[in-house]
């Protein structure tokens, strides 16, 4: 797995965000390339260029080794992300692509997972119930 942070901010804008802000969030800072799409191309190309602001909007993207976008996130500033629900997500793609199960709402890892049948249509419920309250 590999991760990258993306916005409109010089590298040396990035640089002092993480010494200034990041790393007392985090120790060491954070161990990822923040890359600098000062030009928003990149965000054009995902959709979260905001052109009268010159901002990419918040949002993650979880792409598979074959460069398919397999789920994607887009917040506007006021509403925080959720890193442990990246976290399960990723870990559900990954265990899909080793097992060719798939994950019920609210997976997490070591959780019950279904095998994809021809005869499971109407058969969910039977494997998998939410859990209740």
């Amino acid at each position: 797995m590999e991760v990258l942070s993306v916005s409109v901010d010089s590298v040396h804008s990035h640089k002092v965000w993480n010494e200034t802000e990041l790393s007392k969030m985090v120790d060491g800072g954070i161990p990822y390339p923040m890359l600098s799409d000062q030009t928003g191309e990149l965000g054009k190309m995902y959709g979260v260029y905001d052109e009268d602001e010159g901002v990419n909007i918040r949002g993650r993207f979880l792409i598979d080794p074959q460069g398919i976008i397999q789920a994607a996130e887009i917040l506007s500033p006021p509403v925080g992300r959720n890193p442990q629900e990246l976290l399960r997500q990723v870990k559900a793609y990954q265990h899909h692509q080793k097992t060719g199960e798939v994950m019920p709402s609210g997976w997490v890892e070591g959780g019950q997972t279904l095998k994809p049948s021809m005869d499971m249509a109407g058969k969910v419920w039977e494997v998998w119930q939410p859990k209740k309250g």
